[in-house]
């Protein structure tokens, strides 16, 4: 998908139109010992109604999702030009390739 380097676009902060640059924003993982992950890797443990148990559970759960999906989400964030302030885009989409022209 092509996208342009600069657009014009609703700045909240100046409340007006303004010209915006557009960059890829960088995703990153949730860490796996994050406080709310280790909580929910408990609870799915002890088998007491918390999702389908996983690799956590007392038997395997079954089907499994084989393969991957064939594209990723990616969202942009958009830098204002004249508050130099970033906002990123509120609805990501999925697209193979993003190419900012």
């Amino acid at each position: 998908m092509k996208m342009p380097k600069i657009i014009r676009r609703y700045c909240k902060f100046c409340k007006k139109h303004t010209e915006q640059t557009v960059s890829q924003m960088r995703r990153k993982d949730r860490g796996p010992l994050k406080k709310g992950s280790i909580q929910r890797a408990k609870k799915r443990g002890l088998g007491i109604g918390h999702g389908n148990l996983g690799r956590w559970g007392s038997k395997p759960t079954n089907p499994k999702m084989t393969g991957k999906k064939a594209s990723k989400k990616s969202s942009l964030k958009y830098t204002c030009k004249e508050c130099k302030k970033t906002m990123p885009q509120l609805k990501t989409f999925r697209a193979k390739k993003v190419e900012l022209i």
